[in-house]
């Protein structure tokens, strides 16, 4: 008899960054997250964003980070004030950039997660997104700073 070792993997990779601050409402941080055309104004990777239609489920962006090729992303999720999801279609792999906003006693909570799921998801990684979870802290900031000026 051969004795078969059971495998496990990972159907998915996640990594989230969260941060509270009194900087900025929520209103604030969102009105600067939906102006996505300017979004290069404010993150020093983006080269250009684009957003084709409005700010809502089912509209698509363009965004070109500096040094990377343009790239199609999807808003697959939107509650105003609240969470906002974006899908990257990667070949073989997907990955969701997922951005929520929550008042505390402590004041705004500010959560992004990144998932990235797929055949290819460790190459997606290696890629593209452990290079944005990196820089998730100096990212957040920025965009609290940004923010408080509107």
């Amino acid at each position: 008899m051969i004795k078969q070792k059971k495998q496990t993997t990972k159907i998915m990779w996640t990594k989230s960054y969260s941060t509270v601050t009194n900087a900025v409402t929520k209103e604030q941080i969102w009105k600067l997250f939906a102006d996505v055309d300017n979004w290069h104004t404010w993150d020093e990777g983006v080269e250009f964003a684009k957003l084709h239609g409005q700010f809502q489920e089912g509209t698509f962006f363009t965004l070109k980070p500096k040094g990377g090729p343009k790239v199609k992303i999807e808003l697959v999720q939107v509650e105003e004030n609240k969470v906002f999801m974006d899908l990257t279609r990667f070949p073989l792999a997907k990955m969701y950039g997922e951005h929520t906003f929550e008042d505390t006693p402590e004041g705004l909570k500010i959560t992004i997660t990144m998932r990235v799921e797929g055949l290819l998801k460790a190459l997606w990684i290696k890629l593209v997104a452990q290079d944005i979870v990196n820089n998730l802290p100096k990212d957040v900031e920025n965009q609290t700073k940004a923010a408080s000026k509107l």
